[in-house]
């Protein structure tokens, strides 16, 4: 039996191939640490826990929820807009809610991009932003980000033909995986060029609550023109620890909610509605207390790791957001060389950088999701690893 053509073209899912290395190891009888995989080590906090047992309880809750998200937890994201942002969203029309924020990112290129036009991709970047667009039947024109330029897109590299193509622009800041982020005028520069030509421009927002040294991330939507031409996926997943729960919301232009809405509803039926109410919950009850302890427990772990890489001499991104540090391979090594090595001689596992796109050669990420004191064993292990390339 044949797959169609576009299967194909997409690549091994990189976390699927480092459950596969981990696994095999594993088997072997080695004590692996793995530090590929941003999935917050820390539990859901205890009061959205809480709200989902009552809300699971509720018999109202176990039919098929709306299919754009209920009104209360759009309006509940509305608000939190207003609160965080000062932002003031219209909840019926420039708010839909996403059974995370993956599923959204996929169903808005599929609804946005086709064949013929091209979708203008961060690189590296989150792999879901390429793979959708060539499922979609479109072209992925890679944008490179690099070290020179703090990890943000030089947009005046774009090709004419490119820009007048494209349909639809990518920005993830604070970055997966190089964790750069980005400021309020780098926000205006793009809202410019999308509106010039006419581009839908998506931001993906699901770092803003994690911030190291008083850092706060802004919204691409406080750019006045921005709703014009921009739409916004905000995920509770990181910063309340609920990446299983599958809960996040796209918001902001009209047209953009519409299409991704109407989309969605001739694929899924919406996420659990037990779910957004404690999702409700979560934003409407003060977070920062939670917030405050994780960017604490975030950044300490940071800074072991950046400690530790710069006595092994390596170059590294010092993050200002996000939960990933970003390092140079050791002695001009390739991304996959360098992972293997330190899975075969230091029992860690490490994200390769050209799993990310082919800017991310040469560079590798370590993710901070990883109890305290196993990220100290692997920082050793990975200095010993270290000592026996010199």
């Amino acid at each position: 039996m044949k797959m169609t053509a576009r299967m194909e073209k997409l690549p091994p899912y990189l976390f699927l191939e480092l459950d596969r290395i981990v696994a095999e190891k594993q088997a072997q009888g080695y004590d692996m640490i793995n530090l590929g995989i941003g999935d917050p080590d820390q539990p859901t906090p205890p009061y959205i826990v809480s709200a989902l047992q009552e809300a699971a309880a509720n018999p109202a809750n176990h039919r098929y929820p709306d299919y754009w998200g209920s009104v209360a937890f759009r309006r509940a994201m509305s608000e939190w807009y207003q609160r965080r942002f000062s932002i003031a969203l219209d909840p019926l029309s420039e708010v839909v809610g996403l059974i995370g924020s993956k599923e959204g990112i996929a169903h808005l290129t599929w609804a946005m991009a086709g064949p013929g036009d091209v979708v203008l991709v961060p690189d590296p970047s989150y792999p879901v932003y390429s793979t959708q667009a060539i499922l979609a039947g479109a072209e992925v024109y890679p944008l490179p980000l690099t070290a020179e330029r703090q990890f943000l897109p030089d947009f005046r590299d774009i090709p004419e033909e490119i820009l007048r193509r494209a349909k639809m622009l990518w920005v993830n800041y604070p970055n997966n995986p190089t964790g750069a982020v980005a400021s309020l005028d780098f926000y205006r520069e793009v809202v410019h060029l999308c509106r010039e030509y006419d581009i839908l421009l998506c931001s993906d927002l699901a770092y803003a609550e994690i911030g190291f040294d008083g850092y706060q991330a802004p919204s691409v939507l406080q750019i006045p023109e921005a709703r014009d031409i921009a739409i916004e996926f905000y995920s509770l997943s990181k910063p309340f620890n609920m990446t299983g729960w599958r809960i996040a919301a796209a918001v902001g232009n009209r047209d953009a909610v519409r299409a991704l809405g109407t989309l969605k509803s001739h694929l899924d039926s919406g996420a659990f509605t037990a779910v957004q109410d404690a999702a409700i919950v979560a934003l409407t009850r003060d977070p920062y207390p939670v917030f405050t302890e994780q960017n604490r427990l975030y950044q300490e772990r940071r800074d072991i790791v950046l400690r530790a890489l710069h006595e092994m001499n390596l170059d590294v991104f010092t993050p200002l957001s996000t939960f990933y540090v970003w390092f140079s391979t050791p002695q001009q090594m390739t991304s996959s060389e360098a992972s293997r090595y330190f899975v075969e001689q230091a029992q860690v596992v490490l994200a390769p950088g050209a799993a990310y796109g082919r800017a991310g050669e040469g560079w590798l990420r370590i993710s901070l999701t990883t109890a305290t004191d196993r990220l100290v064993e692997a920082m050793q292990r990975m200095k010993r690893a270290m000592s026996q390339l010199a």
